[in-house]
């Protein structure tokens, strides 16, 4: 007996995929300049980083790789017909986000009510520009998961015409991927 099976295919719209090759390029280019500045000016990262808080870099990255594990259920529960399901893990993902938003928030707040700023220097610089650019990119995931999780609630996605979520869910796992070499470099690399 032989048993067929959907023929493989890539998640999500290959426009998303150039979209978000589009955006690693750019997020590659600031973790190079900030990874060769580092080398180039050890006792000023030293400096810095030693102003941020390991815990709160910990805390925002459990935050954003739950809300992706959510966001991938979620897929998961509609490819299996749940869409209700899939919107209340959608709207989960979303809620977990804004922990990160939170966090992050407060961390911005801190450093700059102690003169961390922008212009405080190279390792600040950079740092306020490489997780200001990642912070857009979460709030644009956070509506993109809105959105999902709006759809899923009107069962707008059946299979197979799921590349519209996967296309939203992939751009949240981005997210999450240029998160997860950030927080080390940023935080954790002496």
């Amino acid at each position: 007996m032989f048993i067929l099976h959907e023929p493989r295919r890539v998640p999500g719209d290959l426009a998303m995929w150039f979209f978000i090759l589009a955006e690693l390029t750019v997020f590659a280019i600031l973790i190079l300049a900030f990874a060769v500045t580092q080398v180039l000016k050890p006792e000023v990262f030293a400096q810095g980083r030693a102003q941020l808080d390991t815990s709160t870099g910990l805390a925002m990255t459990l935050s954003l790789l739950t809300a992706g594990l959510l966001a991938a259920l979620a897929v998961q529960q509609v490819r299996l017909g749940r869409s209700r399901q899939g919107c209340a893990l959608l709207l989960g993902a979303l809620l977990v986000a804004l922990v990160y938003v939170w966090i992050k928030v407060a961390e911005y707040a801190h450093l700059a009510g102690s003169g961390l700023g922008l212009e405080y220097s190279t390792f600040f610089t950079l740092y306020w520009v490489l997780t200001g650019f990642h912070f857009l990119h979460v709030l644009l995931g956070m509506v993109i998961l809105g959105w999902l999780a709006w759809r899923c609630w009107q069962r707008a996605y059946r299979v197979p015409g799921l590349s519209g979520l996967e296309s939203g869910v992939l751009y949240w796992h981005m997210v999450d991927l240029v998160w997860v070499v950030l927080f080390p470099l940023v935080y954790v690399i002496r």
